[in-house]
């Protein structure tokens, strides 16, 4: 299991009339983690993108258990679950500045092949490190 963590302070930008964080905001929060994690594991998003490959989302799952606010630091753990091969599955855990889970998610994304539009194996930089993780 491959676990990163991140902050990230909500903006006044990212509330809603009665300064909570939008509901809309989460996806993009959890994509900030993942560009983060990639780029932690050494194969930043960008490089993986310059190589042809893309990952789209297949699907996503938003459970909210309590409102981020205006100011609030937030800590978002990304936990990668099992090893990936075509797909890759994102497990997410947002807690507020107390250590109270706000927010849980989950989102799985496929190799794809930016210029066929067809699914591809990870690619094996991301495989060399992501691997020891997992072994």
């Amino acid at each position: 299991m491959y676990t990163h963590e991140i902050q990230l302070r909500v903006r006044y930008a990212d509330t809603d009339k009665m300064g909570f964080a939008y509901y809309g905001n989460y996806p993009r929060y959890y994509e900030i983690a993942r560009v983060e994690s990639f780029r932690a594991l050494g194969f930043p998003y960008k490089e993986m993108e310059e190589s042809g490959v893309g990952m789209p989302v297949l699907d996503m799952a938003i459970k909210y258990h309590g409102p981020a606010k205006y100011d609030d630091l937030l800590t978002i753990k990304l936990i990668i679950p099992e090893m990936p091969r075509a797909r890759m599955r994102f497990m997410y855990e947002i807690s507020n500045e107390a250590g109270k889970l706000i927010n849980t998610g989950e989102t799985t994304l496929a190799f794809m092949n930016m210029r066929t539009g067809r699914p591809v194996k990870m690619p094996e930089r991301m495989k060399d490190s992501i691997s020891p993780f997992f072994n």
